[in-house]
């Protein structure tokens, strides 16, 4: 009886642990700057600016038959930012993703609770890596996967200070709420996408009323891979009312790329965003805004545009070419951008000239280890008068940035049985 008993539980117990699946990895990323004109030109009564910032995430993946749970810790820090003695950190630990996905049945599943939202080339919505904490949302999101061509997202949002038993003022800089929907459909070696985005803005009105008003972000991506080409074209619209200022803003982008024999790629491209003219007497705001998009890697990585700045503005212009090679474990990369404003500047003498300026970002990466990855980057702005006129400081002055980072990604622990 006694071995009867044994061979049960032996039995529950290799059931269950071969419905699951472990993984545990860490990821350890410092990163050295030296920001000399780093988003904004300096003047000539500053200096230049260096620090190591790091991420240290922990990332653990649970599957057990249709669930999957994700956690992701992480500590966000500059070097020297506490004392080496301090008992509390400056920043602190904070969750990057905690989700639960559930597949419901072959065609519908749902994801819960801390995570990234990222589609297509990651203009409107993207995990924003480049930035040591990243970006997530807190948000419910169902999948519709009807076929392997096609596949449907919708997701909510809601956000509030803290518990409370009253209504109060949400002081987050973020949405109030938000809803998306996204829809993909794959034929061949191209891919369609639509992507509908709504989101609600509170702020205190003349008569210190709360009030939430609308965004509304709208458009398509298209891309195809005929061979050794990569196109890509892509069109938003933007409208709503925030602040009581109404909105009626757009968005252009087409790029084309060319992998060439013996490991080289080429490519060209250019961006139109929407602005809002200095003597624009209309008041409604024309200036689009790309939102939750990962725009360092847009519009040069200088991040003069659209990265924390430049709402609300005249727009942008971005005509740029890439040359790439890579062959083994070595990667180098050169990037041109000339930069104009979409819209009129208005300058001490009247009228300035559109042009803002050329940009030239040069990155490399070596793969020094399974786990990790090198890399080192250097960018020169030369800006133009007009530039001076929109970001002060000094265009005249040698402004520059440099770089160097180490991506230290090992899996921990993996368990699959």
């Amino acid at each position: 009886m006694k071995n009867i008993l044994y061979a049960i539980f032996f039995g529950m117990l290799t059931h269950t642990l071969f419905a699951q699946e472990l993984n545990v990895g860490i990821e350890l990323r410092p990163r050295y700057e030296f920001r000399n004109g780093f988003k904004t030109l300096l003047d000539d009564t500053q200096d230049p600016a260096s620090f190591v910032s790091q991420r240290s995430r922990l990332n653990l993946d649970f599957n057990y038959e249709n669930l999957k749970l994700v956690l992701r810790p992480q500590d966000i820090r500059v070097w020297g930012d506490v004392a080496t003695n301090q008992s509390q950190t400056h920043n602190g630990l904070a969750l990057f993703e905690g989700y639960a996905q559930y597949q419901l049945d072959s065609l519908w599943s749902f994801k819960v609770g801390r995570q990234v939202i990222s589609y297509d080339n990651q203009r409107i919505m993207g995990e924003v890596d480049w930035a040591q904490q990243g970006r997530s949302h807190d948000a419910f999101l169902v999948r519709l996967t009807p076929n392997q061509k096609q596949q449907l997202e919708v997701g909510v949002s809601v956000s509030s200070n803290a518990e409370s038993v009253e209504q109060t003022a949400y002081t987050v800089n973020n949405y109030k709420n938000m809803q998306h929907l996204w829809y993909q459909y794959n034929f061949g070696t191209s891919a369609l996408s639509v992507l509908f985005l709504n989101n609600g803005f509170e702020f205190e009105n003349t008569n210190q009323d709360l009030k939430t008003q609308y965004t509304q972000t709208f458009g398509g991506y298209f891309k195809t891979k005929p061979n050794k080409w990569l196109a890509e074209v892509s069109a938003y619209g933007q409208t709503g009312t925030r602040n009581d200022v109404d909105i009626a803003a757009w968005y252009a982008a087409a790029s084309l790329q060319y992998l060439a024999i013996n490991n080289w790629q080429f490519g060209v491209g250019g961006e139109y965003l929407s602005g809002t003219a200095m003597d624009d007497t209309s008041r409604k705001n024309k200036s689009f805004n790309p939102l939750f998009g990962t725009n360092h890697k847009f519009n040069g990585f200088m991040d003069y545009f659209y990265v924390g700045n430049h709402a609300n503005s005249v727009g942008l212009v971005d005509v740029y070419a890439n040359l790439k090679y890579s062959k083994h474990k070595f990667g180098v990369s050169l990037s041109p951008h000339v930069f104009s404003a979409a819209e009129t500047v208005i300058g001490t003498s009247g009228k300035a000239d559109s042009y803002l300026g050329t940009e030239i970002d040069i990155v490399t990466n070596y793969k020094l280890h399974k786990f990790i990855t090198a890399n080192l980057g250097y960018s020169q702005l030369f800006g133009s008068d007009t530039m001076e006129l929109l970001k002060g400081g000094n265009a005249n002055r040698t402004q520059n940035w440099l770089w160097a980072m180490l991506t230290i990604k090992p899996e921990v622990f993996s368990f699959k049985n």
